[in-house]
C-alpha cells in the first residue's frame, strides 16, 4: 500500500510548505492522537474534582511519570517553559493527588474519551497500530531522553484506545527529547529558540512563546538577540533564520531514524493516525489550527 502522496498532501509541515520526511510526517499524523489526554474535555472533567486546572493537569500529568522530582528537573527536561511557572505548576499539582493516582486517573479517563471520540469500529486497527508504535519505541535506545524513558517505563494499558494514545505519546516524546538535543546543539536558549520555532510555523512573534510563561522583557530580549544574531528582522525570519530552524527540524528528524526504521508499513501507519487526529479536531479534542498542530 502506497500512500506517499495522500499523507504528504494532507501533513502539517512548518510555514515553508508540507513535510515530506518520513519523521515529521509520522510527528504531524498523530499530534492530536497523543496531545488527547490535554484537550479532551472528559480528562479535563475527570481531573477537576481533583482539583486540576488545565495547566496543572498538563504539567504534571506530563511529567508525573518522572517521579518525585525536584521542578528544576522538570524545568529542564520540558526545555521551554519559564522556571518559576514550572515550580509553581508542578508544586500545585504535586499537592492535589499522588503521583500513581494522577496517572491511573488520566490513563483512564483518556481511553475512555478516545474511545468515544474515534468510535469502536475502529478498536481492532487501533490496537494493531498501537503495537507497531509499542514495538518501534521499544526497539530505540532511551539514552538522554529522560521524557521519553520515563514514559516508556510505564506499565502497557490494557485498553486498545488507550494502548494508541499512549504509544502515540510515546513517540512525541521520543521526538521531543531529540528535538532539545537539537536545538541545545545550536547554542539557542529557550526564549530564542520558542521565538524561531513560533514563527516557522507561522504565528506572530509573540502569539506562542507567550505562552511560556516568560515575561514581555525577557522575550524583547531574546528577539533583539536573534535580531543581532541576522536571524530576525521586521518580526520575520531572516533566510538565515529559517535555514537555521530548518537545521534544527532536520536534525530532529535524523534523531528519530531508528524509530522510523522501526515502522514497517509507514504509509498505512500515517494514514490511518490522520483520520483518527481529523476525528479529534472535529470533537474538539484538539485545536483546529494547523499552527498549534505543526508547533506541539
Amino acid at each position: 500500500m502506497d500512500d506517499t502522496a495522500d499523507t504528504t498532501d494532507t501533513a502539517v509541515g512548518s510555514a515553508t510548505g508540507p513535510a515530506t520526511s518520513p519523521a515529521r510526517r509520522l510527528r504531524d499524523a498523530l499530534e492530536p492522537v497523543a496531545m488527547h489526554a490535554v484537550w479532551s474535555a472528559q480528562v479535563h472533567e475527570a481531573l477537576a474534582p481533583h482539583g486540576f486546572d488545565f495547566l496543572t493537569g498538563y504539567l504534571t500529568g506530563r511529567a508525573a511519570p518522572l517521579g518525585e522530582v525536584p521542578s528544576a528537573l522538570v524545568t529542564a527536561t520540558f526545555g521551554v517553559f519559564e522556571p518559576g511557572l514550572v515550580d509553581r505548576l508542578w508544586t500545585a499539582g504535586r499537592a492535589l493527588l499522588p503521583l500513581a493516582d494522577l496517572i491511573a486517573v488520566r490513563d483512564r479517563a483518556t481511553a475512555a474519551s478516545l474511545r468515544e471520540t474515534l468510535g469502536e469500529a475502529d478498536e481492532e486497527r487501533a490496537a494493531e497500530v498501537a503495537a507497531a508504535l509499542e514495538r518501534a519505541a521499544d526497539a530505540v535506545d532511551g539514552t538522554a531522553r529522560p521524557l521519553f524513558s520515563a514514559l516508556r517505563a510505564q506499565p502497557r494499558l490494557a485498553d486498545p484506545f488507550g494502548r494508541l494514545w499512549r504509544a502515540a505519546d510515546l513517540v512525541r516524546e521520543h521526538r521531543g527529547d531529540g528535538h532539545l538535543a537539537a536545538v541545545i546543539a545550536t547554542g539557542l536558549d529557550p526564549v530564542r529558540a520558542s521565538i524561531l520555532a513560533e514563527l516557522w510555523v507561522g504565528y506572530p512573534v509573540g502569539e506562542y512563546s507567550a505562552t511560556r510563561g516568560w515575561s514581555d522583557e525577557v522575550r524583547a530580549a531574546a528577539a533583539a538577540h536573534l535580531e543581532r544574531d541576522g536571524l530576525l528582522a521586521d518580526g520575520a525570519l531572516t533566510a538565515a533564520g529559517r535555514q537555521l530552524r530548518d537545521d534544527i527540524e532536520d536534525a530532529t528528524d535524523a534523531s528519530q531514524g531508528d524509530l522510523v526504521a522501526a515502522l514497517p508499513g509507514l504509509d498505512a501507519l500515517v494514514t490511518d493516525l490522520h483520520r483518527w487526529s481529523a476525528r479529534c479536531i472535529e470533537a474538539g479534542t484538539f485545536p483546529d489550527d494547523d499552527r498549534k498542530r505543526a508547533a506541539g
